[in-house]
């Protein structure tokens, strides 16, 4: 049963209800062991951090950043601003200091808590330019202070401000007073231009998210939900609300590099994650089974087939499978696909959450024939995460986002974009009330800028209209959808397409080199580096090859001509990726303006 309380006393009243029951489970910071605390102990260490803050002079309604991964210490912080009627501002752990710097000067923050060594040495790098910055907070108890910082504080010794909770009365009259209209959250959309837009979060569209999305999402207290993705991400910080209300056990995970193996120790029964995630596993099961015996490639083919007869031409469509074929899949699950899932930690899994970018059709259909509930999505950080996701028990179509949850009124405008209205929707952007007046049409719908279309009741997405490429030839390419069809292959890592104003289509590949490396050497071919890896000519035809087959489907004009393996990955350091690792088109165009242009010469 949801709880859905304020949410600056929604732990308080979780804890009446579970008690000693076991709500965080987490690892301290550079730790390996696994350590757990119950939901009394989560609302004993809220109030502490409430109390703290009142005692450092938090105003009501006052800006307080987080800069940090995933931590228990995040989460103690959230809810104790909170509890006070704070805003809190969540950046991204892999900022960079020129965002943090926009953040705090926009947003005028005075206390910012950090996580590690990283954050810490930025945000104490920016504080010299930030003017309202009073008081650095490390929740990392292994960070090592500047000597000429006389500012920051460990967050251990934060929490001895707050020790015996001497403001408790204080902070119940203000528990009294926290209304819906107050903000929660601002949370800076990473953006692929420009600087980042402060997207403004009500209490009310927290509670009437976390009600429409208890509606339609089958979890309850009984689940296990491993936090993935960074809560700076309005996708998880939802889902981890949501979970949170439902009464859930939260699996912190604060190193997103080691969520496989975090997965195996704690065996989660959902998680949110983006489709790159599935499309890693994808890859790596097929990896595994390319090395396997040809006996063994042609039961796991055929098993795979009867798993996508079974919950795809079936159950996906609302129909009974006949009883020769469910025996068959439950046989299969319960040996063959029950072993994959063992080998993901996913020993009793519910549902699995997925948005955030275009959907293979191939990995979706894959995910579901094994068995595991992906829950395809879409939603913003404006629309507080879900606008639409599939049902269990309903009807789903491979390649849609799903349908939308009650409360959203929903319509295509005649230039086919999305279109939004409903309490779950932003009111506007902090500062920004001439980008907040844009986003809005005249009779108050909020513009996406994703276009698509409704169909039996499910949404489509086609492409992102400001993506949308048009070619010399005036025809339009959408790139996430041609890249999403690339990426399921083994041995391509990352891609960017490039055709805006071009004749044709082409792309940029960064290769997975480690599989590049084992196919030289079984292949007898030499090479010193990934140049050498990149520029070889049999290599560079296997690659061809196989784009050539994963782009069969497409028309003639949306198939990639030529393209450039690279011997590095696009990253967030040379400013060719977001926080939440979307492609910087334009950085990536002018990063590799002369190799594009030589993949376009006659």
């Amino acid at each position: 049963m949801q709880t859905n309380s304020h949410l600056s006393v929604l732990v308080h009243d979780q804890a009446k209800i579970y008690g000693d029951r076991e709500a965080l489970v987490y690892q301290d910071f550079g730790g390996s062991e696994w350590k757990s605390l119950s939901w009394r102990e989560f609302s004993a260490t809220v109030s502490v951090v409430s109390n703290a803050l009142l005692n450092l002079g938090v105003k009501v309604q006052e800006n307080v950043g987080i800069f940090s991964q995933n931590s228990v210490q995040y989460l103690f912080s959230d809810f104790g601003a909170w509890g006070i009627r704070a805003v809190t501002i969540p950046f991204y752990a892999t900022s960079s200091e020129q965002q943090i710097q926009f953040m705090i000067n926009d947003a005028k923050v005075r206390f910012l808590f950090v996580g590690e060594q990283e954050q810490y040495d930025k945000a104490h790098r920016v504080s010299a330019l930030c003017p309202t910055l009073e008081r650095i907070i490390v929740f990392d108890r292994n960070v090592s202070f500047s000597l000429q910082d006389h500012n920051a504080i460990y967050f251990d010794d934060f929490l001895k401000l707050g020790e015996g909770c001497p403001r408790q009365t204080e902070l119940e009259q203000l528990y009294v007073e926290a209304n819906f209209d107050d903000l929660a959250n601002i949370l800076y959309t990473s953006g692929t231009t420009g600087d980042s837009k402060g997207v403004m979060l009500s209490h009310l569209q927290y509670h009437a998210a976390l009600e429409a999305n208890g509606k339609c999402v089958n979890i309850n207290d009984t689940d296990r939900v491993l936090n993935f993705l960074p809560y700076a991400h309005i996708f998880e910080k939802g889902w981890t609300l949501l979970s949170l209300s439902v009464g859930a056990t939260l699996i912190v995970n604060t190193n997103p590099r080691n969520v496989q193996q975090s997965m195996r120790e704690t065996n989660p029964t959902s998680m949110s994650s983006v489709p790159r995630f599935w499309e890693k596993v994808y890859t790596g099961v097929f990896e595994k089974i390319d090395k396997a015996s040809s006996v063994q490639r042609r039961i796991f083919k055929n098993a795979l087939a009867i798993g996508r007869k079974h919950n795809i031409e079936y159950l996906s469509r609302g129909k009974r499978p006949p009883l020769p074929l469910h025996l068959k899949y439950e046989i299969i699950n319960k040996t063959l696909f029950s072993q994959v899932r063992k080998q993901l930690g996913l020993l009793n899994p519910n549902i699995f959450p997925t948005a955030g970018a275009a959907i293979s059709a191939r990995v979706e259909e894959f995910v579901h024939s094994i068995g595991i509930n992906m829950i395809s999505g879409y939603g913003l950080t404006e629309s507080l995460a879900t606008v639409t996701c599939d049902r269990l028990g309903e009807p789903y179509t491979v390649g849609s986002v799903g349908r939308v949850i009650e409360g959203l009124d929903l319509k295509i405008s005649e230039e086919g974009e999305v279109l939004l209205k409903g309490p779950t929707i932003f009111k506007g952007y902090y500062n920004r009330e001439d980008l907040t007046a844009a986003a809005f049409t005249d009779d108050g719908y909020f513009k996406t800028g994703d276009a698509g279309y409704v169909k039996d009741g499910e949404l489509f997405l086609t492409e992102r209209i400001k993506d949308l490429f048009k070619t010399s030839n005036g025809k339009y390419i959408a790139p996430q959808m041609i890249e999403s069809r690339i990426l399921v292959d083994k041995y391509i890592d990352q891609i960017a397409i490039v055709a805006d104003e071009r004749k044709f289509v082409s792309a940029l590949i960064i290769p997975e080199y480690r599989l590049l490396e084992e196919y030289a050497k079984a292949n007898g071919i030499d090479y010193e580096n990934y140049e050498d890896l990149c520029a070889n000519k049999q290599i560079n035809e296997m690659i061809r090859e196989r784009i050539d087959t994963l782009q069969q489907q497409l028309a003639h004009y949306e198939q990639i001509k030529r393209f450039t393996l690279l011997p590095r990955h696009f990253t967030m350091e040379n400013g060719e990726l977001t926080n939440t690792l979307k492609l910087k088109r334009k950085v990536v165009n002018e990063n590799y303006k002369d190799v594009i242009d030589k993949m376009y010469e006659e």
